[in-house]
């Protein structure tokens, strides 16, 4: 099994183990007891590093630990959050608050004046709020990977752009943005490869950590943020769809996806040395803070010794193991003596932590996982028997996954030459998913029949973040055009009642509200430009 292959636990899932690992012949080590017709004790393994024993004996109805599993804190948006969450605004800006808003503006001012000197106009917060409005409209617009120039033409474009701001302006921000003091940046890079940005991105995690508390589920997962520039710590992952780009470590709310915290991995050290232990060292910091809860990782963090200090912090853990494990007995690996869909118990009376091996249908090898989570042998009762280990590692695995996943699906990040670039459009897809999530925790009635709700509010928050720059803009007569436009297709969108229609120029079944005034006839967002008038209607008046 791929050490990044998150997908569930299947029947052909054993068969990707590595073959060096297969074991013919097992040698085990069994710790002998007295054995009688009146008292037999159970068989015990000794471990491949003779420091654990596993035994087949399991303590029957001790059900799950009480003493990892006890939350004590209130779990969900924390009372900082609910105070201040009184918009959709308000909960981005918690996310992504003044105090980075400042950082940007003051480095992105000072390399604006180095490269553009006296004609460069200063960056203030409107400008930026505007600026991170607009990508995020160009991620709900699907356009993230459509050429800049495009989205403000006038015919072809979306108003809301033109209306903004000029894309001169747009470009000339994207080129100046800065994180850090260039001066110092050199020596700070010599102790840290993420010097460029530090800064800013440690704000910025404790935020988020500041404003929700997981349930009772954890994943600890990898993400690959695509990018094939240059970068000294840039990773190749083939298992993923982007292969090449900058991995982090990630914690996040098996329930609601939420991104509690995460870690940039910047490569190896100055000494160019592996790091040892590296699975257990990510997982213990990226769950310091949590009590009593339960971490669900895959087979390049499972460890022994990881479960052991999660069980002293009051958590448990259920992941995937390699065969390779030294902790585990010789006799977990033998698969001859299983027949399919069958499954083995193996549990350590000292730690109170269960191993279990299951073999799929038509595999040669077995599936293993452990867990301080369970204490029991339940078995499914449907046809694959498979234990309740697995069902359980199944369901709260995909929560890195999933939050992958959602923020692809309206992501603002564009191909750019530089990496914190890179970075900080990940910070705002991670922060626009976060505010989403405290918002619908505060208020669970909010378009709560919908299945689009969350791109109704990545559409909602960006036209927030860019209203102000067109109101102030509007007096500009070429503009002018633009912000009615704007006006006219959010009064309609904020109109639930209003009469739908399908857009008769689209081959796909989409209704809107929007109708030409010429012909009178529905148009969606993509077929309305300068004005609510159709394309046709346009091309009449041109000829006319």
């Amino acid at each position: 099994m791929d050490i990044y292959d998150d997908s569930p636990i299947t029947d052909s899932d054993a068969e990707d183990e590595e073959s060096e690992n297969e074991i013919d012949n097992v040698s085990v080590t069994i710790i002998s007891s007295d054995e009688s017709d009146d008292n037999v004790q159970p068989i015990s393994y000794l471990s491949k590093d003779k420091k654990y024993k596993w035994s087949e004996n399991i303590p029957e109805n001790m059900g799950r630990s009480r003493a990892e599993n006890i939350i004590s804190s209130n779990l969900g948006v924390t009372s900082y959050a609910i105070a201040r969450v009184e918009s959709i605004e308000s909960s981005f800006n918690l996310c992504f608050n003044q105090e980075m808003e400042n950082i940007i503006l003051e480095f992105t001012n000072v390399q604006g004046q180095l490269v553009f000197g006296t004609k460069w106009k200063a960056f203030d917060r409107l400008s930026l709020r505007s600026y991170i409005g607009l990508i995020i409209l160009a991620g709900v617009y699907k356009s993230n990977h459509e050429a800049i120039t495009n989205l403000w033409d006038e015919f072809s474009g979306r108003p809301i752009f033109r209306a903004t701001m000029s894309l001169r302006r747009f470009q000339d921000i994207t080129r100046v943005m800065r994180f850090d003091d260039r001066s110092t940046r050199p020596a700070r890079r010599e102790r840290d490869k993420l010097a460029p940005i530090r800064n800013l991105w440690d704000k910025w995690e404790t935020n988020l950590r500041r404003l929700f508390h997981p349930y009772e589920n954890v994943t600890v997962d990898e993400q690959l943020i695509p990018f094939r520039g240059r970068c000294p710590f840039r990773q190749y992952i083939p298992s993923k769809p982007a292969k090449y780009g900058i991995k982090i470590w990630a914690a996040c709310c098996t329930k609601t996806k939420y991104a509690w915290r995460l870690q940039v991995y910047i490569g190896k050290g100055r000494n160019c040395q592996p790091e040892v232990n590296q699975g257990k060292r990510v997982v213990l910091d990226l769950i310091e803070g949590l009590v009593g809860h339960n971490v669900t990782c895959d087979n390049f963090f499972t460890s022994m010794e990881l479960a052991i200090e999660l069980k002293k912090r009051k958590l448990t853990m259920v992941g995937t193991i390699r065969r390779n494990k030294t902790f585990l007995p010789p006799i977990i690996l033998n698969t001859k003596t299983m027949t399919r869909y069958s499954s083995s118990f193996l549990y350590n009376n000292e730690t109170k932590i269960l191993l279990v091996s299951y073999k799929p249908k038509n595999s040669k090898k077995n599936v293993l996982l452990l867990s301080s989570y369970h204490q029991d042998k339940h078995v499914a009762d449907d046809e694959e028997r498979k234990p309740e280990v697995i069902h359980f590692y199944n369901k709260t695995k995909v929560g890195v996954d999933s939050l992958d996943q959602l923020i692809g699906n309206y992501s603002c990040k564009r191909k750019v030459n530089r990496w914190p670039m890179a970075l900080f459009s990940n910070m705002i897809d991670v922060s626009a998913y976060n505010a989403f999530v405290i918002y619908c925790e505060i208020y669970p009635s909010w378009n709560n029949i919908l299945k689009y709700k969350r791109r109704l509010f990545l559409e909602e928050l960006g036209r927030c973040l860019a209203k102000n720059e067109i109101i102030q803009r509007k007096s500009i007569p070429h503009v002018s055009k633009a912000a009615d436009m704007v006006k006219s297709l959010q009064s309609s969108h904020n109109n639930p009642g209003q009469k739908r229609g399908r857009c008769y120029m689209c081959k796909i079944d989409r209704k809107h509200s929007n109708k030409c005034e010429i012909c009178k006839r529905f148009l969606c967002s993509d077929h309305c430009h300068v004005s609510t008038k159709c394309d046709n209607c346009i091309s009449v008046e041109f000829c006319l």
